[in-house]
């Protein structure tokens, strides 16, 4: 049972909440079928750009990438709640980038922008549900981040941080997938 749209205009601290109770529960169980990556991070990134956001977004996948058997909307859920956050901690006109790549059977998801990055000392914990930087400003919940962890744990993948050193942030996501190259007829 899927009870909210992540793109639809719910508050997202009452859906952040409602997500973490279903984590912490055990409720939530993937789905798995067949996704196209590739279309699942278009339709994400055009809900992420009806918010209005001033981040120009590159997506860098290449057209040829298998389907992959994932949970579409817990991935979907943790692509956007990436690309929230980066739009909410980076200046206007910052370069968010989305990459999907797959190796043998494990997807790949970076996102990665030139913002300012993450202080280094807080970075093990900005995974913690509630867990909030020293200096950001006030609103949200604390828990996009960690529900991005809890829902990739529940896809049996993982999730890391890193600063670059050119600027900004890069988050991975990996997680091991069946693919194929036999394209569904819609």
């Amino acid at each position: 049972i899927r009870f909210c749209d992540w793109s639809s205009d719910v508050c997202s601290s009452d859906l952040n909440l409602l997500n973490m109770s279903r984590l912490e529960s055990g409720f939530i169980k993937p789905k798995i079928d067949w996704c196209d990556i590739s279309e699942l991070v278009y339709d994400t990134v055009k809900k992420i750009e009806e918010n209005k956001i001033t981040q120009k977004i590159s997506i860098n996948i290449n057209p040829n990438l298998p389907l992959v058997k994932t949970d579409k909307w817990l991935l979907g859920q943790i692509i956007y709640n990436l690309l929230n956050n980066a739009s909410l901690y980076t200046k206007p006109a910052s370069i968010i980038n989305v990459i999907a790549v797959i190796h043998t059977d494990i997807l790949q998801l970076i996102i990665e922008d030139n913002g300012n990055g993450f202080p280094p000392e807080e970075i093990e914990n900005v995974f913690d549900k509630f867990y909030r930087l020293k200096y950001s400003r006030a609103g949200g919940t604390g828990l996009g981040l960690s529900i991005v962890k809890g829902f990739t744990e529940v896809l049996k993948g993982n999730v890391s941080l890193e600063n670059i050193a050119t600027g900004g942030a890069r988050f991975t996501i990996e997680i091991p997938c069946e693919t194929s190259y036999l394209k569904v007829s819609s």
